[in-house]
């Protein structure tokens, strides 16, 4: 069995490419049959809860999902004592969390894998989902122009910018000051200007601009990203682009109606893509290989 999955950057370019590989097949056996997999949710979700869920049930396991409040992760225990409890029950034990720095503590003590569902860092599953999207629209990842347009500095970006880089891709962030990953990867460009960075793109993607946690940002987030709308206008710069967005999207904000629901829109293959690559990150844990 391999270690954790709390980035991209545990994977390298080698386990990115295994991961879209097995995420690809649709029988990867039974690896997780009669063991437990706990997913302990801080934050709530109905796509990773969903994807994850069913993913656990393909390869044979049973799912069993925890709220933040029934553990009490670094409250009511420690984020290493409820590790090692769950590793006597399961075999992977996977987190939606607020502070990354509880996965690194449950990592550094638990004798099974551990999978990050999401953290205010990194959101890996989500990387892996929108690099299999592209493959599938477009035939490849590599040489693949990617633009990503908005707040580039969350989670959603740092984790597809890490999973670009590993897998060849293109990927150009537009974003105001303020809203700039602080390294970028090999490969990923960050500019200003949200047309510069669509011109020529094959994917154009966005996030909202108020994830949870950022309520009390919200009327100073929506005036600082206002230009960086994804509207139809955007969308004529990349005439033969496709749309994708993590969801849930915040209609009228970020991205427009028109955008979500036109033919260029991928959102719902690349949602149902977050259970194929919890598939193959489960089965990579777990040791199998395509």
């Amino acid at each position: 069995m391999t270690g954790h999955l709390l980035s991209i950057a545990d994977l390298g370019r080698d386990g990115v490419a295994e991961i879209l590989r097995l995420s690809e097949s649709a029988d990867l056996g039974r690896p997780l049959a009669g063991k437990g997999v706990a997913l302990v949710f801080q934050k709530p979700s109905a796509r990773t809860r969903n994807s994850m869920e069913m993913a656990v049930v393909q390869l044979g396991g049973h799912p069993v999902y925890i709220q933040g409040h029934e553990v009490g992760l670094g409250a009511r225990e420690t984020a290493e004592d409820v590790a090692r409890t769950l590793a006597c029950f399961h075999s992977v034990l996977a987190a939606r969390v607020m502070d990354h720095g509880d996965l690194e503590k449950m990592a550094a003590v638990s004798p099974r894998p551990i999978l990050n569902m999401l953290s205010d860092r990194d959101h890996p599953l989500q990387a892996l989902a929108d690099l299999l999207t592209v493959k599938q629209l477009l035939g490849r990842v590599e040489g693949a122009r990617i633009a990503y347009v908005g707040d580039g500095d969350n989670n959603v970006a740092r984790s597809l910018a890490e999973a670009a880089s590993f897998a060849g891709a293109e990927l150009v962030i537009a974003s105001p000051e303020g809203y700039r990953l602080g390294q970028a990867p090999e490969g990923v460009r960050q500019v200003e200007d949200p047309v510069e960075a669509v011109e020529g793109a094959d994917v154009v993607y966005t996030d909202v601009w108020v994830s949870m946690g950022q309520e009390a940002e919200r009327g100073r987030r929506l005036a600082d990203l206002a230009r960086y709308r994804v509207d139809e206008g955007l969308m004529a710069a990349a005439p033969d682009a496709h749309f994708l967005h993590c969801l849930p999207a915040h209609r009228g904000e970020e991205v427009t109606d028109a955008v979500m629901e036109s033919p260029r829109s991928a959102v719902w293959r690349q949602a149902e893509n977050r259970m194929h690559t919890a598939r193959g990150a489960l089965a990579w844990l777990m040791g199998v290989r395509a």
